[in-house]
């Protein structure tokens, strides 16, 4: 009993050093248009650069920092537009729950707000109170700021301190932000949550559904009528400006490490597949590799996908086999917990429809499974 309390503190311990796994870019210093751009990215990597969070963005501006020399005006990354009108959370998750009010949302305005646990649009340029969350960790870290700003510099506090306007996941995640709200004594005023509606929404190269941003204060301003690409120009700090496509630039590159495996084996083939050909099963350490996950996953003939997930009986825990310990978690209502020791092991899966939460299934399942090429 002892030896078990000692792992299960010591897995504890290492959850608050646990560190997710970031895309690795390439910086091409060769000028094309956007379209050339894209095409030398999927031929030679995975596609142009996609940007799906704050912890990439610095990335990017590393990168770029480390290999321009002063001469480069701009750098092409892989967000275009598609004119399709779509509400996207700020921190760039996927829009899986909505709870509007009646009558909302009217259609009149781009922003979201929650009062008394049912959102509203409203005009962007409110000022509000807001909540800021960690995008790094979707199960702590609230803060209530107790000042007014219009909804992009409340974004724009938001990570300058290393956090993200609040999204919402489900209806649990809605009632503990009310009662945060509440508790905060602001039971019956509008704050500001990180929903956003683009009018001129944009779409990556890869059809990630990221809903990611980090424009210029001025921008996107479509110039012209016709500046329908993205670049990132380099200064500091390095945000985001449409331009025309047909002017030539150097670019950013990203070379995807996640592989779906079509053919259907058991839980232990899959491992056995992806060590032998690849890395290892996938471990999911963050929300960031959730969505890449998710992203890959659309593709799969099977009702679930393998993960790189496993339960102990032993001490009662689920771990990865990578050697991480679970400490993001993502699973379905029911699922990790209680598990049956006595009719069969069982081993983690992500669903590869609905809101793709991850599953307990019998390690003898057949099913298509992700390897990982990530060495770390």
């Amino acid at each position: 009993m002892e030896q078990t309390q000692y792992l299960i503190l010591l897995l504890i311990a290492l959850c608050s050093v646990s560190e997710c796994v970031q895309r690795q870019y390439h910086f091409i210093n060769v000028l094309k248009t956007w379209t050339e751009a894209q095409r030398f990215c999927r031929e030679n990597y995975t596609d142009l650069a996609t940007v799906d969070d704050m912890n990439n963005m610095n990335k990017l501006n590393k990168l770029e920092k480390s290999v321009n020399d002063g001469g480069v005006q701009y750098i092409w990354i892989g967000l275009k537009k598609t004119g399709v009108n779509k509400w996207h959370w700020s921190s760039g998750e996927p829009v899986l729950y909505l709870n509007w009010g009646s009558g909302q949302p009217d259609g009149k305005d781009e922003c979201a707000m929650m009062k008394t646990g049912e959102w509203h649009d409203v005009s962007c340029g409110d000022s509000l109170t807001f909540i800021c969350k960690s995008s790094n960790n979707m199960n702590t870290g609230l803060v209530f700021v107790n000042q007014t700003k219009n909804w992009r510099d409340a974004q724009s506090f938001c990570r300058q301190n290393n956090t993200e306007l609040v999204s919402v996941r489900n209806q649990n995640e809605n009632q503990q932000i009310q009662k945060f709200i509440n508790d905060n004594h602001r039971s019956n005023e509008y704050v500001w949550i990180g929903l956003f509606r683009v009018r001129d929404s944009w779409q990556w190269s890869d059809q990630s559904n990221s809903s990611f941003r980090d424009w210029a204060s001025t921008e996107p301003n479509n110039h012209g009528g016709i500046e329908n690409c993205t670049v990132i120009k380099p200064k500091s700090p390095t945000q985001w400006y449409d331009i025309s496509c047909d002017r030539q630039f150097p670019f950013v590159c990203h070379e995807d490490k996640l592989i779906l495996i079509n053919e259907t084996l058991t839980w232990t083939e899959a491992l056995r597949y992806c060590r032998q050909n690849y890395t290892d099963l996938v471990s999911v350490l963050s929300v960031q590799m959730q969505r890449r996950v998710m992203n890959v996953v659309k593709r799969a003939s099977t009702e679930a996908v393998w993960l790189g997930l496993r339960h102990s009986c032993t001490v009662g825990l689920w771990f990865w086999v990578s050697g991480e310990t679970v400490c993001y978690q993502n699973w379905a209502p029911g699922n990790g917990t209680d598990e049956d020791c006595e009719r069969t092991v069982r081993s983690g899966a992500v669903q590869s429809g609905g809101d793709q939460r991850w599953i307990s299934r019998p390690e003898h399942d057949k099913l298509n499974f992700i390897c990982s090429r990530y060495e770390d």
